[in-house]
């Protein structure tokens, strides 16, 4: 992708995506301030890279005590692998857990997630996500969300945050 083009569908950079995870942090620890513990969810790979960011910017401004759990599932097939959480030890026994993904698009991945959560017996779960699509097939709302943007089904958002391509793309 040529700069120029990044440029032009670029929709979240660096900057505007760090005062986005410190927004969503602050609203979870407003949600969430009588909670002894906290448990952030991360969707592999980009959510839990987002839960990562979450949790340190929690740890600056909250008094939370916060557990980080990575989340693995097969998105595009969600019924041939069962969805794995790691550590397997950490209980959401009675805990807030906010499950985190980059992107909510039609809510299938987190309906899906929603299903190992809810045996576990959380005492509410919530979602954040860093940007919301709007094209929900499946009853899921996100709970906290950095940005809204209204798309049609032929466009993508990318988002990247690694140092080479940092930012939220449409594509």
């Amino acid at each position: 992708m040529a700069p120029q083009e990044q440029q032009q569908n670029l929709i979240l950079d660096r900057q505007q995506i760090e005062q986005k995870i410190t927004r969503i942090a602050y609203e979870i620890y407003e949600q969430n301030f009588e909670a002894e513990e906290l448990v952030l969810a991360g969707i592999h790979p980009n959510g839990y890279t987002l839960a990562e960011m979450l949790m340190k910017r929690l740890q600056q401004v909250s008094t939370l005590k916060v557990q980080l759990l990575r989340v693995t599932l097969d998105k595009t097939a969600p019924l041939e692998q069962p969805v794995e959480l790691s550590p397997k030890e950490v209980s959401l026994q009675d805990k807030a857990v906010v499950i985190v993904d980059d992107v909510l698009n039609t809510g299938k991945t987190l309906a899906y997630t929603l299903h190992t959560f809810l045996p576990r017996n959380p005492r509410k779960v919530e979602i954040a996500t860093l940007v919301d699509r709007h094209h929900p097939l499946f009853p899921v709302a996100a709970t906290y969300t950095g940005y809204s943007l209204a798309t049609t089904l032929n466009e993508h958002v990318l988002v990247r945050l690694n140092e080479d391509l940092y930012g939220a793309y449409l594509h």
